[in-house]
């Protein structure tokens, strides 16, 4: 009912600005209105630096703005070169062409004024659906019960459109990168299942992003989780502190947009089904400190070690291990977070959390990781489930991979 009462509002407007218009004034809007909408895009990513350079980092607004700017520029010269135009010809048949031939002119004009109308109402039409299309995308998706009443507004609008059928005509004119929808796809499976976040933090792709200290401060802060858990509208968290930060910082937006924005369709897929299709190589993902494994490897490297040294080695790792994790990202980076690195020739592990590089070599994996001030050169095997890290002067590490 909202999209039909939009459109006869629009339609009846329209016409009668034809009618008091004329006919050049309101061809001339015609004409600004498809420029517009065909330049706009465009010119507005040229002038995305310029509105970056002068303190906008919010990359909504500047994907929108810029844009909007350009149409209405256009649409105002177009409108300027209109009423230019329609002077001049008022000019000529008032004063040169007679009294006769000002009438039919005026009548001609008036007429064919409120027929462009009409075309103009269409164009209109057409902007608006595709408008409220690309919105209601995000915003249905991300609908909850304490959403502000302009939110529920562009959902009831959303759903009218799909019900009348504009949105076929929505998306017949629309070149909005299949990007945006897909990541609002992503954003919206995320938005309503919040326990997915736990296997977010486990895409291969995302790995590495994932160890900026602001995205970690975010992930480790108590009260946007709680947020989260309160069901809090996508404004609400969007106005969250630590939320607006990021969003302002653009070289974190720049790092967060290079690292999703190729992946999202495999990112869906992942968050779906637990698989990722783009990164197949094994060694990718989070692995969590295996004690027992450890002591396995720490006994094959130790055979004469009494039982007694095994459990204080044990005891040793349990109380050290809590939470160490191995990272391993598609960008050769390895992060040792937590881990009780040793030394033979002593039982007491040193909590460490180190970074370096890794690389494949012929069905193994070589790790390269600067520890207590040494660069230790390392081997990482994988066993099903389970990597086993050894090498130098190290005692040998078991991890077990997330799932």
């Amino acid at each position: 009912m909202t999209i039909w009462i939009l459109a006869v509002l629009l339609v009846a407007s329209l016409i009668g600005l034809g009618l008091r218009q004329g006919a050049i004034r309101v061809a001339a809007s015609f004409v600004g209105i498809v420029l517009g909408t065909l330049l706009a895009g465009p010119i507005g990513n040229l002038l995305k630096p310029v509105f970056s350079a002068i303190g906008m980092k919010n990359p909504v607004l500047l994907w929108f703005v810029p844009a909007l700017l350009v149409f209405v520029l256009i649409l105002t010269l177009s409108k300027v070169a209109g009423l230019f135009i329609h002077k001049k010809v008022e000019v000529h048949y008032k004063y040169k062409a007679g009294d006769l031939r000002l009438a039919l002119w005026e009548r001609l004009n008036s007429r064919l004024g409120m027929c462009l109308g009409t075309l103009n109402a269409i164009a209109y039409m057409v902007l608006v659906s595709q408008a409220i299309y690309m919105l209601s995308y995000w915003t249905f998706q991300a609908q909850t019960d304490s959403d502000a009443r302009s939110v529920r507004m562009v959902n009831r609008l959303g759903k009218d459109l799909q019900g009348t059928g504009m949105s076929k005509v929505a998306k017949s004119v629309d070149d909005t990168p299949a990007e945006y929808y897909d990541a609002a796809d992503v954003a919206g499976l995320l938005f309503q299942t919040p326990a997915l976040e736990q296997r977010l933090q486990r895409y291969p792709g995302l790995l590495g992003l994932a160890e900026r200290p602001e995205l970690q401060d975010l992930a480790n802060d108590e009260g946007f989780s709680q947020l989260r858990e309160q069901g809090a509208s996508i404004s609400e968290v969007l106005k969250y502190p630590k939320v607006q930060a990021i969003l302002n910082n653009r070289e974190v937006v720049k790092s967060i947009e290079s690292a999703i924005l190729p992946n999202l369709k495999d990112l869906h897929g992942f968050l779906t089904n637990g698989t990722s299709t783009k990164y197949t190589e094994r060694i990718l993902g989070r692995w969590t400190f295996d004690v027992n494994g450890s002591l396995g490897l720490f006994r094959r490297e130790k055979p004469t070690m009494s039982s007694r040294e095994m459990a204080q080695r044990k005891a040793l790792l349990t109380a050290a291990a809590s939470g160490g994790v191995l990272i391993v990202t598609p960008e050769q980076q390895v992060f040792f977070k937590g881990i009780p690195f040793a030394r033979s020739g002593t039982l007491a592990p040193n909590i460490q959390s180190n970074q370096g590089e890794w690389k494949e070599q012929s069905g193994t994996y070589q790790f390269t990781v600067t520890i207590d001030g040494k660069t230790e050169q390392l081997s990482a095997e994988i066993h099903g489930s389970r990597l086993q890290v050894t090498g130098g002067e190290l005692l040998g590490l078991a991890f077990s991979r997330e799932e």
